[in-house]
Order: structure tokens, then C-alpha cells, then sequence
């Protein structure tokens, strides 16, 4: 399990050369008008993590698997695409089913890209964004809060629970709050993803600056961290252009060389998918032999049949134990049986609860 990260944002702000260059491919076709997008396209990239790349080593691993990060492109949105204008009705349907929102903002002025609104501003177009799906968002809630308070009514006990939450939503919904900003309970979290709300969604910004601000940023960028730090959002800044650019690039010493050049220690591959782990509170956990190396994502929190799950249903039905090492004694005492020998190797139970880096091997009975 990775995560599906949508990545939306006014036309013409650098969406698609920015799918195309995270996704080292050519599948978005990117072009200056609005509405080129029209079709999602989605793009499947290995997560970059350097302890994978290390336990392969020490194990003599065949091959290595990374856990995978799922992008969805998305049309362009405009003002009115909560009524249905421009492909509003195709936009709102396909970002509900992704996990987060990598909203893209254009921070860089060019005489070469028009802007569907004349200027470029950032916060204004943050706004036309959020505003469009919260008034999605009110027009479904306030239709099904109508439904579920007459279910109440008629003593369903879903519904009971159901109403108080919808209609604090809604408030905050009327307030002009996302319903990621209305306080919601740990016991009503479950009734709460299924209503489906586009605004409930965590959301990282991605500021798409020019190339001379991609190290340190610029003024219309810091004004979007200032929003996302108020709101609790994530946020990165990254040059598309040069994203596409490093792309095109199959050495990955000429990768480092060339991001270095430019005073960057990294691919905005690797921000956006930091960025958006800790969005949504992922770790990672790796299954270590001969035949493979491979990383597993999973939210922080789950326990090991849950980590166990993730790999093979069959796995946490039947799940008995889970031989476990941290990478950092795998590392330093070079492989698994060094580990055995020095006792590092633990026998955990149903109620582990799993760390970041942890290796296993699940045993099971079915």
C-alpha cells in the first residue's frame, strides 16, 4: 500500500509537466490552454528509500521492490465547477476517490503561460479552488443531512449518530471551513469517510516556482506557506521545469550533478512523497530474503496482522507471529542470523503495534 495523492489546481499552473516529470513519463499530454487534461491519467512511481537499497545489499537480495505512490492527474478546475461548468462534475468525481490532494499553485510570473484570471496570485486561486469544492461539498451534505435527520427520526440508530456530525459539517461548511478544520471526535471518524466530503481530504500544496527559485522559494511561495502552516497543511516548492528536466535524465549521477548545480539536494520527487507520507501519517515496514527486498507502506498506528494484512489477507486471518528487526540492528550487525545470535531478532504478538523501518517475517496458520 502506498498512497494516491490527486494532484488538482487552476489550469495552466504546471499540473500535467508536473505528473509527467514525477512519473519519468509522457502521459499527460501538456499544453498551454486550459481543459488538456481531460481524462485523469494516473502514474504508479517506486517511493526512494535508501534502507531498502541497503538491505538488498546485506542480504543479497535478487531484486529490490519499493512500495509504490499512486498520481492521478486531474482536469483543471474553474469557477463554477461545483454548478457543472468547464468539466467540473468529471473534476469533483475523480478527487473523491483519492486519499490527499497535491494542489498545485503557480508562484512564478511568465509573459509565456497565460493565467485563466489574468495575474498570477496564488492565495486567489487557493480560494477559487477550496471555494468550488466546498460548495460541492454543502450541496451534497445539505441533501443527505436532510435524508439522514428523517432516518433519526424514525429511531435508526446510524442516523442518530450521523446527524451531529453532518450538521456541525455543515456549519462549518456554511462558516467558509473545510471540513478538515471542523473538530471531529476519534469515535465519529468512521462515520465521517464515508460521506465522502472533498474537503475532508489532507492537502499538500505544491508551489510551482521558476527555476531560480526552486532552492529557496520566493514571495508568492512563502505567502502559500504561511497559508498552509495556518491550516496545517503540507507544502513544497518545486520547479516543474526542472522536474521535467531531471526526468529526461537516465544516469543518476547526471541527476545529482545536475540538482546540484542548481544548489538542490534532492528530486521534488522525493518532497512531494515525504511531504505527502507525513500528511498522512505512513510508515514503512520491509520483508528481507534471498528472492527479494521489499518495502510495504501502512499508517502509523496499525498493528503487525494489520502489517501482515497488507502483504496477503490470508496473512493476517491467520496471523500467529511476527519475527521482527529494526533496520538499525540489521544494519549494524550485518543480516539476519547476526541478529538471531545477538538476540536482536524479537517474537511479537497480535498487539504490536509496528515501527518505522521494522523488517519481518510473518508466520500464519490458515
Amino acid at each position: 500500500m502506498g498512497f494516491n495523492c490527486g494532484i488538482v489546481g487552476l489550469p495552466n499552473v504546471g499540473k500535467s509537466t508536473l505528473f509527467n516529470a514525477l512519473t519519468a513519463t509522457q502521459a499527460a499530454e501538456a499544453a498551454n490552454f486550459p481543459f488538456c487534461t481531460k481524462e485523469p491519467n494516473i502514474g504508479r512511481v517506486g517511493v526512494p528509500d535508501p534502507r531498502l537499497l541497503r538491505l538488498a545489499e546485506i542480504a543479497k537480495s535478487a531484486k529490490t521492490i519499493p512500495t509504490q505512490l499512486e498520481f492521478v492527474d486531474i482536469a483543471g478546475l474553474i469557477r463554477g465547477a461545483s454548478k457543472g461548468e468547464g468539466l467540473g462534475n468529471q473534476f469533483l468525481a475523480n478527487i473523491r476517490e483519492v486519499d490527499a490532494v497535491a494542489h498545485v499553485v503557480r508562484c512564478f510570473e511568465s509573459g509565456d503561460v497565460v493565467h485563466v484570471d489574468g495575474g498570477v496570485d496564488p492565495l486567489r486561486d487557493i480560494e477559487t479552488v477550496e471555494t468550488e469544492l466546498m460548495l460541492a461539498d454543502l450541496d451534497s451534505l445539505e441533501r443527505r443531512t436532510v435524508a439522514a435527520q428523517k432516518r433519526a427520526k424514525t429511531g435508526d440508530k446510524e442516523a442518530k449518530a450521523l446527524v451531529p456530525l453532518m450538521e456541525r459539517l455543515l456549519e462549518g461548511l456554511r462558516e467558509g471551513r473545510p471540513a478538515r478544520a471542523v473538530a471531529v471526535g476519534d469515535d465519529e471518524r468512521p462515520l465521517l469517510q464515508p460521506l465522502q466530503l472533498l474537503t475532508a481530504k489532507p492537502v499538500l500544496y505544491v508551489c510551482n516556482v521558476d527555476e531560480g527559485s526552486a532552492a529557496t522559494g520566493n514571495p508568492l511561495s512563502e505567502r502559500v506557506a504561511e497559508r498552509a502552516a495556518a491550516e496545517g497543511a503540507g507544502c513544497v516548492v518545486i520547479s516543474a521545469e526542472i522536474e521535467a528536466q531531471v526526468a529526461q535524465l537516465a544516469d543518476a549521477g547526471e541527476k545529482r550533478e545536475y540538482l546540484a548545480a542548481l544548489g538542490l539536494e534532492e528530486t521534488g520527487l522525493n518532497q512531494v512523497i515525504r511531504a505527502g507520507s507525513a500528511l498522512l501519517d505512513l510508515i514503512t515496514f520491509f520483508t528481507v530474503g534471498p528472492k527479494e527486498a521489499r518495502a510495504w507502506t501502512i499508517h502509523r498506528g496499525a498493528t503487525a496482522p494489520e502489517a501482515a494484512g497488507v502483504i496477503h489477507t490470508d496473512f493476517q486471518r491467520g496471523f500467529i507471529r511476527a519475527e521482527t528487526i529494526d533496520f538499525e540492528s540489521f544494519e549494524a550487525l550485518g543480516g539476519e542470523q547476526a541478529c538471531k545470535d545477538a538476540g536482536r531478532m524479537r517474537q511479537e504478538g497480535k498487539e504490536y503495534v509496528v515501527q518505522d523501518g521494522d523488517i519481518f517475517h510473518f508466520r500464519f496458520n490458515v
